[in-house]
């Protein structure tokens, strides 16, 4: 019965399904180095927009797993299903083992003390009972509570005249520090669970592109609000896009890498202050045609995961979010949270997820890189020029070559006077 409802529970708490409601974008207040920059107007169509994510902001996966058959699988993990439970059904759980544990061992207490007649001697000094003072139903349950728990108040005692409750003792004793085991540990594990470290690593609300460094780059910004570091700190980040192949296969949500520093490093972050993590668009970036205007249009969301050990603990802490196309700021960056003090660095966390607009192409990295290499070739290697570089060599041969038949001309003519005279 506890397996069963277990297993529904889990698969009512993996339906949750949600719809993300419409984003409301607040414009910040620009900094210092900013304030000369032209503010621009963000979509609203945009920003209103309805898209099903695939994990939503907090982290959680939006999938549930439906026709399951095969939930026998949950009995071979049944540590994993329980711990995998919301705390109210876990409390219930634990509460409900201890005490159907107790109330079986005293039926079969009171069964034995009926069986053996000690019900018909009770007061009875001559009459030797398997468990002295064992009166009833209600007796024999808390002599079981008392077994199982170790307590002893002294006045419920096992005599010596009882092989079956001899026997009876021992098993209650070994199966009763199995079940303490068990739920024991599985509370401790409930309780100390990385999940709740992952609520102080804050991703900002949105994703940005602009140029760095003279090139276009997607970026977000993650955080620890705790003094107690994030150990082996890593980020990755998911493109999650449904795609056809070339050979007509449809793939729904397909999963592509964004390279966010894993040939150079930079995806190991040492995660003391806040970060901006950078994804380059090059050739090898999903983001590599897109544009500003084709942005709006397409069907994506990009999931971000942030995985580490936590300092006190040492156990692998992993913190997700999500962005969705109405999310990504094209022409924007993060407004700077770290300033110098009087001895120490200030993170001012009020502006964690405030942006301010710079100019930035509307065009996409592809279309800017070949902008950029007609721009660095010589001036023949253009088709007009080249046309035109083709005409005058044509021009100058066929003007060689007339001069050529002209002399030629000549010297046959002079060769034919030469013999008349």
């Amino acid at each position: 019965f506890l397996f069963f409802m277990a297993a529904n529970v889990l698969e009512e708490d993996s339906m949750e399904q949600d719809i993300e409601s419409p984003v409301t974008i607040h414009q910040p207040k620009l900094p210092k180095q900013a304030r000369e920059d032209l503010p621009k107007n963000i979509s609203k169509e945009c920003a209103k927009r309805k898209i099903q994510r695939y994990v939503r902001k907090d982290g959680k996966c939006n999938v549930h797993h439906g026709n399951v058959r095969e939930t026998y699988r949950y009995l071979t993990d049944i540590f994993t299903t329980l711990v995998d439970l919301k705390w109210r059904f876990n409390l219930l759980i634990f509460v409900m083992v201890y005490t159907v544990t107790w109330l079986f061992f005293g039926m079969i207490w009171w069964l034995i003390a009926y069986m053996r007649g000690d019900m018909d001697h009770i007061g009875d000094s001559t009459w030797t009972p398997c468990v002295s003072n064992l009166n009833g139903f209600v007796s024999a349950f808390l002599f079981s509570i008392e077994t199982e728990t170790t307590i002893g108040y002294g006045y419920r005692v096992i005599t010596d005249k009882c092989p079956e409750g001899i026997i009876l003792l021992l098993v209650q004793s070994v199966l009763g520090s199995i079940v303490n085991a068990f739920m024991v540990g599985c509370m401790f594990v409930k309780i100390s669970q990385p999940k709740k470290r992952a609520e102080t690593l804050v991703f900002s609300t949105n994703a940005v592109i602009s140029m760095r460094d003279g090139k276009l780059c997607l970026m977000f910004r993650v955080g620890d609000l705790r003094n107690s570091h994030i150990v082996e700190a890593s980020i990755r980040a998911k493109l999650i896009k449904s795609k056809q192949t070339k050979e007509g296969e449809f793939i729904p949500l397909n999963q592509t890498d964004i390279n966010v520093g894993y040939y150079t490093g930079d995806d190991r972050l040492f995660l003391v202050s806040p970060l901006i993590i950078s994804h380059e668009i090059n050739q090898q970036s999903p983001f590599w045609e897109i544009s500003k205007a084709q942005l709006p249009k397409e069907e994506l969301e990009i999931v971000v995961i942030l995985e580490g050990m936590v300092e006190a603990t040492g156990m692998t802490c992993q913190a997700r979010s999500s962005y969705i196309t109405s999310e990504i700021l094209w022409g924007y960056r993060f407004t700077p949270v770290l300033t110098l003090e009087d001895g120490f660095y200030e993170v001012d966390y009020n502006s964690f997820h405030e942006t301010y607009e710079t100019n930035t192409p509307v065009y996409s990295a592809k279309e800017l890189a070949e902008m950029a290499s007609r721009a660095e070739l010589p001036l023949t290697w253009s088709v007009s020029s080249k046309l035109d570089q083709h005409a005058e060599l044509e021009t100058e041969e066929e003007e060689k070559n007339q001069e050529d038949q002209n002399e030629r001309n000549g010297d046959v003519a002079n060769l034919e006077n030469e013999s008349k005279v």
